[in-house]
């Protein structure tokens, strides 16, 4: 026998079967659950972000239109129904944000000082303090109506801006009770 008839005989060398795409192996599926977590993490986040942001403009709205109804009433009450619209809009916004705190029942020096606790009150003077914690028991107010609406208008946005978390909603709610 000859090398040649020896080759003849041998037989084809049998190569495996090409390795498929699918199923893909244990990590892959591992990753794509942690990508869609991830990938529903960060919608969640986007989503509440626009609420906020959505609220954030209601509120900045609500409070022009109070500048607005200032402008155009006439009297003698105006200004004092002026800072009863401003300080409406400031405690929805503090019961929207704050609930734990208890913001509706808050009056006088202790919702001045809860508005000074809370969010940006740079602006916040004497007497803007003054006329938010006592103006509604008034029959007439003094007051810069700009001043009280640039204040208000500081104070919304620092809210809706800063993200409270559970540990300062509990430090502003045992703040309150002291």
């Amino acid at each position: 026998m000859d090398s040649e008839e020896l080759l003849a005989q041998l037989a084809d060398i049998h190569l495996p079967a090409e390795v498929s795409f699918w199923p893909p192996a244990p990590g892959w599926w591992i990753l794509t659950a942690l990508l869609f977590i991830a990938a529903g993490i960060a919608a969640r986040k986007l989503y509440e972000k626009a609420e906020q942001r959505k609220a954030c403009q209601y509120a900045l709205t609500e409070l022009e239109n109070c500048l607005k109804r200032l402008g155009e009433s006439t009297g003698q009450d105006k200004l004092l129904r002026y800072v009863n619209d401003v300080n409406t809009v400031l405690r929805r916004v503090a019961l929207v944000k704050f609930p734990e705190s208890n913001p509706g029942s808050l009056a006088g020096d202790s919702w001045v000082a809860f508005i000074r606790r809370t969010g940006d009150s740079s602006r916040l003077n004497d007497q803007l303090s003054a006329a938010l914690s006592h103006g509604r028991f008034r029959t007439q107010i003094e007051l810069d109506s700009q001043a009280l609406h640039e204040m208000a208008h500081s104070w919304i946005y620092s809210v809706y801006q800063t993200d409270t978390s559970p540990s300062t909603e509990l430090e502003l709610t045992e703040g309150s009770r002291r």
